[in-house]
C-alpha cells in the first residue's frame, strides 16, 4: 500500500505541476475546444481570477504531492477541483475522460490512504 501511495502521489504531483507551470509560462497550446466546453472555458477565463487561482492551488498541491508534505491537506483542498475536472469531461469533453478518471480515482485513493487524519475533521461533535 505504501508503494502504491508513493506512485500515485508522484504521478498526480507531476501532472498537476506540469499543468500549472505550462499555464503560467504559456508553454503548451490549449487544445481545440468547441461548443459547450468552449463556452464553459470562456466563462472561467472571463471571471479573471478563477483560472489563476485554480492553477495556483494545483501548483501548491502538486508540490505537496511530490514532497509528501501536507498530503492530507492537499488531498482535501484538491478534491473539489478533481471532481470538477471529472464532471467537465463527463458532460462536456468525453475525450479527456481517462485522465479525469485517473485524477479523481487517484485523489480518492490518497484520501483513503490518509483517512486516519480525517477522523477529527469528520466527527459529529467537535472536541474543544
Amino acid at each position: 500500500m505504501k508503494i502504491a501511495v508513493i506512485i500515485v502521489r508522484v504521478l498526480m504531483g507531476l501532472l498537476f505541476l506540469f499543468a500549472s507551470v505550462a499555464f503560467f509560462f504559456d508553454l503548451a497550446e490549449a487544445p481545440e475546444m468547441e461548443g459547450d466546453h468552449l463556452l464553459f472555458n470562456q466563462g472561467l477565463a472571463a471571471a479573471g481570477y478563477l483560472l489563476p487561482l485554480v492553477k495556483t492551488i494545483k501548483l501548491l498541491c502538486g508540490l505537496a504531492f511530490l514532497s509528501g508534505l501536507f498530503l492530507p491537506l492537499a488531498t482535501v483542498v484538491l478534491f473539489p477541483i478533481t471532481v470538477n475536472i471529472f464532471l467537465v469531461h463527463v458532460f462536456l469533453d468525453p475525450s479527456g475522460l481517462p485522465v479525469a478518471i485517473f485524477v479523481l480515482g487517484g485523489n480518492l485513493f490518497l484520501a483513503f490512504a490518509c483517512r486516519k487524519h480525517y477522523r477529527d475533521l469528520l466527527a459529529a461533535k467537535a472536541r474543544i
